[in-house]
Protein backbone atom coordinates (compact mmCIF):
# COMPACT_ATOMS: atom_id res chain seq x y z
CA UNK A 1 0.00 0.00 0.00
CA UNK A 2 2.97 2.62 0.61
CA UNK A 3 4.62 1.26 -2.46
CA UNK A 4 0.80 2.57 -4.63
CA UNK A 5 0.76 5.56 -2.25
CA UNK A 6 4.27 6.65 -2.99
CA UNK A 7 3.51 5.50 -6.47
CA UNK A 8 0.70 7.89 -6.67
CA UNK A 9 2.78 10.65 -5.07
CA UNK A 10 5.19 10.83 -7.68
CA UNK A 11 3.13 10.83 -10.32
CA UNK A 12 1.22 13.97 -9.10
CA UNK A 13 4.48 15.47 -8.77
CA UNK A 14 5.53 14.78 -12.21
CA UNK A 15 2.35 15.81 -13.36
CA UNK A 16 2.30 19.60 -11.39
CA UNK A 17 4.20 22.28 -13.75
CA UNK A 18 7.87 23.05 -12.80
CA UNK A 19 8.98 26.75 -11.44
CA UNK A 20 10.86 26.40 -15.04
CA UNK A 21 7.69 25.47 -17.27
CA UNK A 22 5.38 28.20 -15.08
CA UNK A 23 8.14 30.89 -16.33
CA UNK A 24 8.31 29.78 -19.66
CA UNK A 25 4.30 29.86 -20.18
CA UNK A 26 4.17 33.55 -18.38
CA UNK A 27 7.17 34.77 -21.13
CA UNK A 28 5.05 33.22 -23.75
CA UNK A 29 1.88 34.60 -22.44
CA UNK A 30 3.60 38.66 -21.68
CA UNK A 31 4.73 37.61 -25.80
CA UNK A 32 1.16 36.62 -27.34
CA UNK A 33 0.27 39.70 -25.55
CA UNK A 34 2.34 42.09 -26.74
CA UNK A 35 2.14 40.79 -30.51
CA UNK A 36 -1.83 40.98 -30.60
CA UNK A 37 -1.43 44.37 -29.16
CA UNK A 38 0.89 45.37 -32.09
CA UNK A 39 -1.87 43.99 -34.13
CA UNK A 40 -4.64 45.88 -32.06
CA UNK A 41 -2.84 49.55 -33.16
CA UNK A 42 -2.36 47.98 -36.74
CA UNK A 43 -6.16 47.77 -37.33
CA UNK A 44 -6.74 51.15 -36.10
CA UNK A 45 -3.93 53.34 -37.74
CA UNK A 46 -5.67 56.84 -37.74
CA UNK A 47 -6.00 57.39 -34.35
CA UNK A 48 -2.43 55.44 -34.16
CA UNK A 49 -0.56 57.59 -36.39
CA UNK A 50 -2.10 60.83 -34.87
CA UNK A 51 -0.75 59.41 -31.33
CA UNK A 52 2.34 58.64 -32.30
CA UNK A 53 2.70 61.78 -34.09
CA UNK A 54 1.66 64.16 -31.02
CA UNK A 55 3.91 61.88 -29.08
CA UNK A 56 6.89 62.42 -31.21
CA UNK A 57 6.10 66.40 -30.93
CA UNK A 58 6.18 66.50 -27.39
CA UNK A 59 9.49 64.46 -27.41
CA UNK A 60 10.98 66.54 -30.14
CA UNK A 61 10.47 69.82 -28.81
CA UNK A 62 12.64 69.03 -25.35
CA UNK A 63 14.97 67.20 -26.99
CA UNK A 64 16.18 69.54 -29.37
CA UNK A 65 16.36 71.77 -26.90
CA UNK A 66 18.30 69.71 -25.05
CA UNK A 67 20.95 69.40 -28.58
CA UNK A 68 20.95 73.80 -28.52
CA UNK A 69 21.71 73.34 -25.11
CA UNK A 70 24.37 70.92 -25.17
CA UNK A 71 26.22 73.07 -28.55
CA UNK A 72 25.77 76.44 -26.28
CA UNK A 73 27.71 74.80 -24.11
CA UNK A 74 30.05 74.09 -26.80
CA UNK A 75 30.54 77.47 -27.19
CA UNK A 76 30.83 78.76 -24.12
CA UNK A 77 33.29 76.40 -22.99
CA UNK A 78 35.68 77.80 -25.72
CA UNK A 79 35.42 81.25 -24.47
CA UNK A 80 35.93 80.20 -21.11
CA UNK A 81 38.85 78.44 -21.73
CA UNK A 82 39.53 82.14 -23.69
CA UNK A 83 40.40 83.84 -20.45
CA UNK A 84 43.23 85.04 -18.78
CA UNK A 85 44.77 86.40 -15.52
CA UNK A 86 46.76 89.55 -16.38
CA UNK A 87 49.86 89.93 -13.89
CA UNK A 88 51.69 93.33 -13.87
CA UNK A 89 55.14 92.59 -12.41
CA UNK A 90 57.39 95.23 -10.28
CA UNK A 91 59.56 97.41 -12.35
CA UNK A 92 62.34 96.45 -10.57
CA UNK A 93 61.75 92.57 -11.17
CA UNK A 94 65.13 90.80 -12.68
CA UNK A 95 64.77 87.89 -15.25
CA UNK A 96 65.77 85.40 -12.32
CA UNK A 97 62.88 86.98 -10.39
CA UNK A 98 60.69 85.85 -13.26
CA UNK A 99 61.50 82.56 -13.93
CA UNK A 100 60.95 81.39 -10.38
CA UNK A 101 57.98 82.92 -10.45
CA UNK A 102 56.95 81.39 -13.51
CA UNK A 103 58.07 77.69 -11.58
CA UNK A 104 56.29 78.62 -9.30
CA UNK A 105 53.08 78.52 -10.89
CA UNK A 106 53.64 76.17 -13.42
CA UNK A 107 53.59 74.03 -10.24
CA UNK A 108 50.03 75.30 -8.82
CA UNK A 109 47.55 73.00 -9.55
CA UNK A 110 45.36 75.77 -10.14
CA UNK A 111 47.02 77.37 -12.78
CA UNK A 112 46.69 75.67 -16.77
CA UNK A 113 48.95 77.34 -18.68
CA UNK A 114 51.52 80.72 -17.84
CA UNK A 115 53.06 82.67 -20.42
CA UNK A 116 55.43 85.68 -20.17
CA UNK A 117 55.15 89.13 -22.38
CA UNK A 118 58.29 90.83 -21.55
CA UNK A 119 58.23 94.59 -21.55
CA UNK A 120 60.84 95.08 -24.66
CA UNK A 121 58.12 92.67 -26.76
CA UNK A 122 55.55 95.01 -25.32
CA UNK A 123 56.96 97.90 -26.10
CA UNK A 124 57.82 97.26 -29.90
CA UNK A 125 54.01 95.81 -30.60
CA UNK A 126 53.00 99.23 -29.17
CA UNK A 127 54.92 100.96 -31.43
CA UNK A 128 53.63 99.32 -34.20
CA UNK A 129 50.14 99.23 -33.06
CA UNK A 130 49.82 102.65 -31.35
CA UNK A 131 50.82 104.92 -34.46
CA UNK A 132 53.20 106.95 -32.33
CA UNK A 133 56.33 105.32 -34.11
CA UNK A 134 59.59 107.12 -33.56
CA UNK A 135 58.19 109.65 -30.65
CA UNK A 136 58.52 106.76 -28.42
CA UNK A 137 62.24 106.57 -28.98
CA UNK A 138 62.51 110.33 -26.84
CA UNK A 139 61.57 108.46 -23.94
CA UNK A 140 64.25 107.73 -20.82
CA UNK A 141 62.92 103.88 -20.12
CA UNK A 142 60.67 101.36 -21.13
CA UNK A 143 57.11 102.05 -18.86
CA UNK A 144 56.11 99.01 -19.74
CA UNK A 145 55.84 96.30 -17.06
CA UNK A 146 56.67 92.67 -17.57
CA UNK A 147 53.02 90.93 -17.45
CA UNK A 148 52.46 87.20 -16.90
CA UNK A 149 49.52 85.99 -18.22
CA UNK A 150 47.87 82.87 -16.54
CA UNK A 151 45.53 80.61 -17.41
CA UNK A 152 43.46 79.04 -15.12
CA UNK A 153 43.05 75.24 -14.57
CA UNK A 154 39.20 75.20 -14.04
CA UNK A 155 36.93 77.00 -16.21
CA UNK A 156 34.77 78.74 -13.77
CA UNK A 157 34.20 82.33 -13.03
CA UNK A 158 34.54 81.61 -8.97
CA UNK A 159 37.63 79.81 -9.36
CA UNK A 160 39.28 82.52 -11.68
CA UNK A 161 38.28 85.36 -9.12
CA UNK A 162 39.87 82.89 -6.29
CA UNK A 163 43.28 82.66 -8.10
CA UNK A 164 43.39 86.63 -9.21
CA UNK A 165 42.90 87.00 -5.36
CA UNK A 166 45.94 84.66 -4.66
CA UNK A 167 48.47 85.37 -7.30
CA UNK A 168 48.12 89.44 -5.77
CA UNK A 169 49.74 88.49 -2.73
CA UNK A 170 53.12 87.37 -4.43
CA UNK A 171 55.77 89.74 -4.11
CA UNK A 172 56.43 90.07 -7.71
CA UNK A 173 53.24 90.76 -8.57
CA UNK A 174 52.15 95.08 -8.63
CA UNK A 175 48.80 94.25 -9.84
CA UNK A 176 46.15 91.09 -11.01
CA UNK A 177 43.71 91.99 -13.47
CA UNK A 178 40.66 90.05 -14.62
CA UNK A 179 37.57 90.81 -16.41
CA UNK A 180 34.67 88.32 -15.07
CA UNK A 181 31.50 90.55 -15.34
CA UNK A 182 31.34 89.12 -19.02
CA UNK A 183 31.41 84.99 -17.55
CA UNK A 184 29.36 85.41 -14.93
CA UNK A 185 26.83 86.72 -17.59
CA UNK A 186 27.20 84.25 -19.90
CA UNK A 187 27.08 81.83 -17.17
CA UNK A 188 24.02 83.24 -15.51
CA UNK A 189 22.15 83.39 -19.42
CA UNK A 190 23.37 79.80 -19.58
CA UNK A 191 21.79 78.30 -16.48
CA UNK A 192 18.40 80.32 -17.61
CA UNK A 193 18.54 78.48 -20.87
CA UNK A 194 18.54 75.39 -18.99
CA UNK A 195 16.00 75.90 -16.62
CA UNK A 196 14.14 77.15 -19.70
CA UNK A 197 14.75 73.63 -21.46
CA UNK A 198 13.82 71.68 -18.06
CA UNK A 199 10.49 73.74 -17.95
CA UNK A 200 9.22 73.55 -21.50
CA UNK A 201 9.62 69.27 -21.51
CA UNK A 202 8.13 69.14 -18.31
CA UNK A 203 4.87 71.07 -19.08
CA UNK A 204 5.31 68.92 -23.06
CA UNK A 205 6.01 65.68 -21.46
CA UNK A 206 3.02 66.28 -18.82
CA UNK A 207 0.78 66.93 -22.58
CA UNK A 208 1.71 63.74 -23.94
CA UNK A 209 1.06 61.58 -20.59
CA UNK A 210 -2.14 62.70 -20.50
CA UNK A 211 -2.23 62.08 -24.54
CA UNK A 212 -1.39 58.96 -24.12
CA UNK A 213 -3.71 58.32 -21.18
CA UNK A 214 -7.30 59.48 -23.17
CA UNK A 215 -6.01 57.33 -25.85
CA UNK A 216 -6.10 54.36 -24.00
CA UNK A 217 -9.21 55.39 -22.00
CA UNK A 218 -10.92 55.59 -25.33
CA UNK A 219 -9.27 52.17 -26.37
CA UNK A 220 -11.23 50.38 -22.91
CA UNK A 221 -14.24 51.89 -23.23
CA UNK A 222 -14.42 50.75 -26.75
CA UNK A 223 -13.68 47.18 -25.33
CA UNK A 224 -16.06 47.67 -22.81
CA UNK A 225 -18.08 44.18 -23.71
CA UNK A 226 -15.41 42.65 -24.38
CA UNK A 227 -13.55 43.27 -20.92
CA UNK A 228 -16.83 42.17 -19.03
CA UNK A 229 -17.07 39.38 -20.80
CA UNK A 230 -13.47 38.10 -20.06
CA UNK A 231 -14.46 39.51 -16.35
CA UNK A 232 -17.32 36.63 -16.31
CA UNK A 233 -15.53 33.84 -17.52
CA UNK A 234 -12.76 34.82 -14.59
CA UNK A 235 -10.06 36.71 -15.98
CA UNK A 236 -7.91 38.92 -13.42
CA UNK A 237 -7.64 42.68 -13.56
CA UNK A 238 -4.02 42.05 -14.53
CA UNK A 239 -4.05 39.94 -17.52
CA UNK A 240 -7.26 42.28 -18.81
CA UNK A 241 -4.53 45.19 -18.33
CA UNK A 242 -1.47 43.81 -19.45
CA UNK A 243 -1.90 44.30 -23.46
CA UNK A 244 -3.20 48.04 -22.52
CA UNK A 245 0.17 48.37 -20.67
CA UNK A 246 2.09 46.94 -24.15
CA UNK A 247 -0.27 49.42 -26.06
CA UNK A 248 1.39 52.27 -24.32
CA UNK A 249 5.03 50.41 -24.75
CA UNK A 250 4.43 50.29 -28.18
CA UNK A 251 3.21 54.10 -27.94
CA UNK A 252 6.31 55.23 -26.76
CA UNK A 253 8.68 53.18 -28.79
CA UNK A 254 6.96 54.19 -32.21
CA UNK A 255 6.37 58.18 -30.68
CA UNK A 256 10.46 58.21 -29.29
CA UNK A 257 11.83 57.07 -32.59
CA UNK A 258 9.76 59.36 -34.34
CA UNK A 259 11.38 62.35 -32.57
CA UNK A 260 14.65 60.58 -32.96
CA UNK A 261 14.13 60.62 -36.88
CA UNK A 262 12.56 64.13 -37.33
CA UNK A 263 15.81 65.30 -34.70
CA UNK A 264 18.25 63.82 -37.41
CA UNK A 265 16.81 65.42 -40.34
CA UNK A 266 16.75 69.19 -38.72
CA UNK A 267 20.21 68.80 -37.43
CA UNK A 268 20.72 67.43 -41.07
CA UNK A 269 19.31 70.02 -42.68
CA UNK A 270 21.26 72.73 -40.55
CA UNK A 271 24.43 70.81 -41.04
CA UNK A 272 25.13 72.88 -44.09
CA UNK A 273 24.08 75.81 -43.23
CA UNK A 274 26.48 76.40 -39.80
CA UNK A 275 29.56 74.92 -42.02
CA UNK A 276 28.83 78.38 -43.78
CA UNK A 277 29.05 80.44 -41.04
CA UNK A 278 31.65 78.79 -39.06
CA UNK A 279 33.89 79.10 -42.50
CA UNK A 280 33.15 82.64 -43.04
CA UNK A 281 34.72 83.09 -39.12
CA UNK A 282 37.06 80.50 -39.67
CA UNK A 283 35.60 78.38 -36.61
CA UNK A 284 36.78 74.81 -35.79
CA UNK A 285 32.95 74.67 -34.35
CA UNK A 286 31.10 71.82 -35.37
CA UNK A 287 27.38 70.42 -34.52
CA UNK A 288 27.02 68.03 -31.98
CA UNK A 289 24.04 65.19 -32.36
CA UNK A 290 22.90 62.70 -30.49
CA UNK A 291 24.90 60.03 -28.39
CA UNK A 292 23.78 56.99 -28.59
CA UNK A 293 23.49 56.96 -24.92
CA UNK A 294 21.10 60.39 -25.64
CA UNK A 295 19.15 58.06 -27.95
CA UNK A 296 18.77 55.51 -24.96
CA UNK A 297 17.78 57.96 -22.75
CA UNK A 298 15.09 59.44 -25.14
CA UNK A 299 13.76 56.01 -26.11
CA UNK A 300 13.27 55.39 -22.69
CA UNK A 301 11.94 58.42 -21.27
CA UNK A 302 9.39 57.91 -24.68
CA UNK A 303 8.18 54.40 -23.39
CA UNK A 304 8.09 55.47 -19.34
CA UNK A 305 5.51 57.60 -20.55
CA UNK A 306 3.22 55.17 -22.93
CA UNK A 307 3.91 52.71 -19.80
CA UNK A 308 2.79 55.29 -16.77
CA UNK A 309 0.14 56.78 -18.89
CA UNK A 310 -0.89 53.61 -20.09
CA UNK A 311 -0.75 52.55 -16.66
CA UNK A 312 -2.90 55.34 -15.01
CA UNK A 313 -5.46 54.77 -17.53
CA UNK A 314 -6.31 50.90 -17.11
CA UNK A 315 -6.32 51.25 -13.29
CA UNK A 316 -8.97 53.79 -13.03
CA UNK A 317 -10.93 52.04 -15.92
CA UNK A 318 -10.74 48.69 -16.14
CA UNK A 319 -11.59 48.10 -12.16
CA UNK A 320 -15.06 50.32 -12.91
CA UNK A 321 -15.48 48.03 -15.17
CA UNK A 322 -18.29 45.15 -13.81
CA UNK A 323 -20.34 42.78 -15.41
CA UNK A 324 -24.11 43.19 -14.96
Amino acid sequence: MSILFNGRASGASDSAPGILQKLMMGVVTHLRQAVSSLGELWRSPVWTLVTIAVLGVSMTLPATLHVLVKNLQQVSSNYDQSFEISLFLKNDVTETDIATLVTLLQGDRDVGKVRLIDKTAAMAEFKQESGFGEAITFLDQNPLPDVLLVTPSQSKPAAAEALMNKLQQERFVELAKLDISWLERLAAIMSLVQQVVYTIAALLLCGALLVIGNTIRLLIMDKKAEIEVMKLVGATDSFIQRPFLYTGIWLGVFGGFLAFLVIELMLFWLRGAIANVTQLYQSGFSLNVLTLQEFGILMLIAVGLGLVGSYLAVRSHIKAIEPC
